[in-house]
């Protein structure tokens, strides 16, 4: 069975009793609420929260302000916002505001559970794996220092931006990372205006870790691509 603590903040009825049960059904412990001002309260008084389920659309409190406030008070615990909220925008707020991944309405109960899966695989704050150091996330496998990669244990030539890039989102695997924070984080912090040099970077670090057509259904890409929002470095199945 699964161990982890997980507020789910729903006011949908159906849709939260549903993800209760499934939940619970995978070895969690639950809780949920139904609005924004219960959720900021349990998040301050449960003993031990693993991860928030967050609806955006909540009947009191906007939930990008609730995702920010338990952002505020606690900068460790995952957020994965759910929403029936289409525009780009309201996705990108949510991240900026702290959620770590999203869900758009109506979603798929498995994609739901595997999102979570990944993060609660994710390593505790005190032992993130930081760029100064080595890094290994499935069969890949990054010496920062030395700048130097290799995929199933064969060394990969990368070009400096395309090194940049892979580290940054293997850095932050199982995390949504906007474009924008990649153009700021991997090409310069005062950048402004088109993200399709990001793009072909992408596909050319596809290519290079050895996919061919990568984010099919046969051979999903180990680098995600969340449409008009960003990108998200898998983290393998168990």
């Amino acid at each position: 069975m699964e161990e982890g603590l997980i507020l789910v903040v729903e006011d949908d009825d159906v849709i939260g009793a549903g993800l209760v049960r499934a939940l619970a059904a995978s070895g969690y412990d639950v809780e949920r609420v139904a609005t924004g001002t219960s959720a900021i309260e349990r998040s301050r008084t449960l003993p031990r929260i693993d991860l928030v389920l967050l609806d955006l659309g909540l009947p009191d409190v906007d939930g990008i302000e609730v995702c920010r406030t338990i952002r505020r008070d606690d900068s460790a615990v995952p957020i994965i916002v759910l929403t029936a909220r289409r525009e780009e925008i309201d996705v990108v707020l949510g991240l900026d505001a702290g959620a770590v991944d999203y869900i758009t309405k109506p979603f798929r109960l498995a994609e739901l559970l595997a999102r979570v899966r990944a993060q609660l695989r994710r390593p505790a704050p005190d032992s993130t794996i930081r760029l100064t150091n080595s890094m290994s996330v499935g069969d890949v496998r990054i010496d920062v220092q030395a700048r130097r990669v290799w995929v199933h244990d064969e060394e990969v030539m990368l070009r400096a931006k395309e090194f940049d890039l892979l580290a940054f989102l293997v850095a932050n695997a199982g995390r949504v990372v906007t474009r924008e924070r990649l153009m700021s984080e991997v090409w310069d912090e005062h950048w402004f205006g088109s993200t399709k040099t990001l793009d072909v970077h992408i596909a050319a670090l596809r290519r290079r870790l050895g996919e061919d057509a990568g984010d099919t259904a046969n051979e999903p890409s180990r680098i995600a691509t969340l449409r008009s929002v960003g990108y998200r470095y898998e983290l393998p199945v168990p």
